[in-house]
C-alpha cells in the first residue's frame, strides 16, 4: 500500500514520526517551502506511481482539490483541540499571559470549547477560522489589527506561512497537529484504503437486462467478449436478462468507476467496428444490437451471493425506469449509484438529492459517501442525540474510529453536545452529541 504525504518541509520530520508505527505501508512525499507550489508538488506526486490514499493538511487540499482523482482515498489532517491546547501549555511557559491571543485557522467551536475547559475568557481572544480562499497576507493583517487594539504579546497560528511572514515582529506560538494526531489521521486513512481494496474483493452480481427476449443471446455473447469480464461467471437469469458474478473491483473497472456502461454509441459493439462487420449482422438478426444498446444494467454488492443478486435485480428494475439505457449501483448499506452511463444524464449519488453534501464532506475533511450515510442516519435518528459508540456501530466502525469522527463532525460545526448519559450504575457517563448535517444544509453549508 501506498500512502501519498503533502506536507510542508519544517513538518516532514513529525509526519515521519507519526508514520512510523504503521506497518505494510510505503510513503510518497510531496515536500513543499512555499503554498505556491503545492499545487505542483501534488501533480507531481499523482504521475509519479499508483498511490492508494493520500493525506494532506487543510491548505493543501485547499489549493490542490480540483487535482485529486475522483474515488481516491483522502484525508485532511488538521490541528485538534489537543494541539491548542498544547499551545497554549507552551505560551504560559514563555512566561505570557493566556489572554488576550489571537488565533487562526481553529474553528471557533473548537476555541470555545479548549477556552472552557482552561477557564479563559473567551471575549478576550480573537479567532479568525480557516477559509479555503483566504490569502495569507489576510491573516496577517487580522493578527497584527487585534494585537494593536488589545496588546496581545502573542499570536497561535496553525499555517506555517502566517507564523513565517509574523516572524521577526510578533511572538508566535504554532499549533501544528502532533505526532498522535497525524497518527489518528494516517490509521483511518489505512483503515479506509483496505476497507475499500476489500470491498473491491467483495462478491458482487450484475443483471443486465435487454428489452426484448430474443435479443438475449446476443447481450451475452457481447458480455463473453469483454475484457473486463474475462474471469466473471456468466449465464442466462430469466427470460430476456444475463447475469454476471465477479468480485466488485471488475465491474468498477468496466463502467470506470461507475460512470459509463459497457454498450453505447461512443464505446461501440464488441466484437464490431475492428473486424469490419457490421453491428446489426453480428447474429445476423437486425436491430438486436440496437437492443443490447438499449440495456438496462443493474449492479449489486451485498454480503451473500443471494443478496448480491437481489440488490442487482433492484438496481435493474430501477434502470428500466429511465427513458434511456442506464444502470444503477446498489450496496447493502443503503448506498445507491446512478444513473451510470453516457446517455444518461451525468452521475450522480443519492447524497446529492440534499445538495451540498459535497461541500460539508470537504469541510469535515470525509467522504461525500461517509456524510451521505450521517445524513441518512440523522434523519433516522428524528432528532435524537447518539452517543459515539452508537455512531460506530450505526456505520459498522470501531468506537475510536466513532470518536474520531465525533470530533471532526464538532470541528467542522455538524455536531452539537447534548449532554451526557450514563446506562450503566458503574462507569463514567457517556457523552450525547445530536447530528447537524440537516440544518447546515438548510443554511446552505454557513457554520
Amino acid at each position: 500500500m501506498v500512502i501519498g504525504v503533502v506536507v510542508h518541509s519544517g513538518q516532514r520530520g513529525r509526519f515521519a514520526e507519526a508514520a512510523r508505527t504503521l506497518a505494510g505501508v510505503s510513503f510518497a512525499w510531496a515536500v513543499y517551502e512555499h503554498e505556491e507550489e503545492i499545487r505542483d508538488r501534488v501533480t507531481d506526486l499523482l504521475t509519479t506511481g499508483t498511490l492508494d490514499g493520500l493525506l494532506l493538511g487543510l491548505v493543501p487540499f485547499a489549493r490542490a482539490r480540483d487535482l485529486l482523482p475522483p474515488g481516491l482515498p483522502v484525508t485532511v489532517t488538521r490541528s485538534a483541540a489537543l494541539d491548542l491546547a498544547l499551545a497554549w501549555a507552551r505560551a504560559r511557559g514563555n512566561g505570557w499571559p493566556a489572554t488576550p491571543v489571537s488565533i487562526d485557522t481553529f474553528p471557533e467551536e473548537t476555541v470555545a470549547e479548549v477556552a472552557t475547559a482552561l477557564g479563559l475568557d473567551r471575549s478576550a481572544i480573537a479567532a479568525l477560522p480557516f477559509q479555503p480562499e483566504q490569502p495569507v497576507a489576510e491573516v496577517v493583517a487580522f493578527h497584527r489589527e487585534r494585537l494593536d487594539r488589545t496588546g496581545a504579546p502573542y499570536v497561535i497560528t496553525a499555517r506555517t506561512a502566517v507564523a513565517a511572514a509574523l516572524d521577526g515582529r510578533t511572538a508566535v506560538v504554532q499549533a501544528v497537529a502532533t505526532p498522535g494526531t497525524i497518527r489518528a489521521d494516517l490509521h483511518e486513512l489505512v483503515l479506509r484504503v483496505r476497507g475499500r481494496q476489500a470491498d473491491e474483493q467483495r462478491f458482487a452480481a450484475a443483471v443486465f437486462r435487454a428489452p426484448a427476449s430474443g435479443a438475449r443471446e446476443t447481450l451475452r455473447r457481447a458480455l463473453s467478449e469483454l475484457p473486463e469480464l474475462a474471469d466473471a461467471w456468466i449465464d442466462d437469469h430469466g427470460p430476456r436478462a444475463v447475469i454476471a458474478f465477479a468480485p466488485a473491483g471488475v465491474f468498477q473497472t468496466l463502467t470506470q468507476h461507475w460512470v459509463h456502461l459497457p454498450f453505447s454509441e461512443e464505446t461501440g459493439f464488441p466484437g464490431a467496428g475492428d473486424t469490419g462487420v457490421d453491428d446489426a449482422e453480428i447474429d445476423g438478426t437486425p436491430g438486436h444490437t440496437a437492443a443490447v444498446r438499449s440495456t438496462a444494467v443493474g449492479f449489486g454488492i451485498g454480503a451473500s451471493a443471494r443478496g448480491s443478486v437481489t440488490l442487482a435485480e433492484q438496481a435493474a428494475d430501477r434502470a428500466e425506469q429511465n427513458d434511456s439505457a442506464s444502470g444503477y449501483l446498489i450496496t447493502d448499506d443503503g448506498v445507491m449509484i446512478g444513473p451510470i452511463g453516457a446517455a444518461g444524464p451525468p452521475l450522480t449519488y443519492t447524497y446529492r438529492e440534499h445538495g451540498g453534501l459535497e461541500e460539508l464532506a470537504g469541510r469535515a475533511g470525509l467522504s461525500a459517501a461517509t456524510m451521505s450515510r450521517l445524513a441518512a442516519l440523522e434523519r433516522s435518528l428524528g432528532g435524537r442525540p447518539i452517543t459515539p459508540g452508537e455512531l460506530a456501530r450505526a456505520l459498522g466502525i470501531t468506537d475510536p474510529s466513532g470518536r474520531r469522527l465525533i470530533r471532526k463532525l464538532s470541528e467542522a460545526g455538524l455536531v452539537a453536545a447534548e449532554g451526557s448519559a450514563q446506562p450503566h450504575q458503574k462507569g463514567r457517563p457517556t457523552r450525547l452529541y445530536r447530528l447537524a448535517i440537516q440544518a447546515a444544509l438548510a443554511t446552505g453549508g454557513d457554520r
